[in-house]
């Protein structure tokens, strides 16, 4: 995927290619296509035992709208790596709709989570 359709996604402006191209080399990736071309990404950061935590999915502007974002993410989720893991998180800005139908909730205890931003 172009780096000019990773620009247009909310959480991309600023990062530095080089950053993007680390991110992706430490991480389970996955791609969605139509034909050759490729539509949309996401990616998984785990230790393949415990803990998975969901990013960077992103389908672009004239495909969604069609589940396929859905779908991504069921694909991600069945992956055979990624089976029996203790707890799969993810952040998002406003497509919770799209990850409560794959089975995601809000944090069953945000109290016990922190951050250094």
């Amino acid at each position: 995927m172009s780096s000019t359709a990773f620009s247009r996604s909310y959480w991309s402006p600023g990062v530095a290619r080089e950053v993007v191209a680390r991110s992706i080399e430490h991480s389970l990736c996955f791609g969605l296509y139509d034909a050759d071309a490729q539509i949309g990404f996401a990616r998984v950061i785990t230790d393949y035992a415990t803990i998975g935590y969901l990013a960077d999915v992103f389908v672009l502007e004239e495909y969604r709208g069609r589940q396929l974002a859905v779908w991504l993410v069921e694909t991600v989720m069945a992956h055979p790596r990624l089976q029996n893991l203790r707890v799969f998180r993810l952040g998002t800005r406003d497509a919770h709709s799209l990850y409560a139908k794959v089975g995601f909730r809000p944090l069953a205890h945000p109290d016990r989570m922190m951050e250094i931003v």
